[in-house]
């Protein structure tokens, strides 16, 4: 199956994106948010208590509650979301934990991981939800 991301932080960055569509402070319902995304309600629900807890989203209660970003959209990134559902992100042991690994000081391609994952660092840390979401709807 190779490097892929988990279905919990792919959903996590298409609810967020959606959530980047509105103003600042819109708040959007569960079912709105997996409508829209075609996600699975149950699940949703959990992925965004994740990013509540984590500071990424906010909820509201009451008949017009939901879930809006915690901060502006452009100062949330792919990386900040993902790693807020998924942990971590990896693109081999070594990178995360060279002790574990007891070739790692004196191996080639331990320093090929090492560039792989700054790369995708990188990129995930560099795309915002600003830049992924459609201009937002009044």
């Amino acid at each position: 199956m190779g490097l892929q991301l988990t279905r919990g932080g792919e959903y996590a960055v298409r609810a967020m994106t959606y959530l980047a569509r509105f103003p600042e402070g819109h708040v959007a319902s569960l079912r709105d948010i997996g409508q829209a995304q075609e996600i699975p309600e149950s699940f949703l629900a959990k992925i965004l208590q994740i990013l509540v807890h984590a500071g990424l989203a906010v909820s509201q209660r009451g008949a017009h509650g939901g879930f809006a970003l915690a901060r502006p959209a452009e100062l949330i990134t792919m990386r900040d979301v993902i790693e807020a559902v998924d942990g971590p992100i990896s693109v081999n042991l070594c990178p995360l934990d060279p002790e574990e690994c007891k070739r790692s000081g004196n191996c080639e391609v331990h320093k090929a991981w090492l560039r792989a994952q700054e790369q995708l660092m990188d990129v995930l840390g560099g795309v915002t939800l600003s830049s992924l979401a459609p201009q937002p709807v009044a």
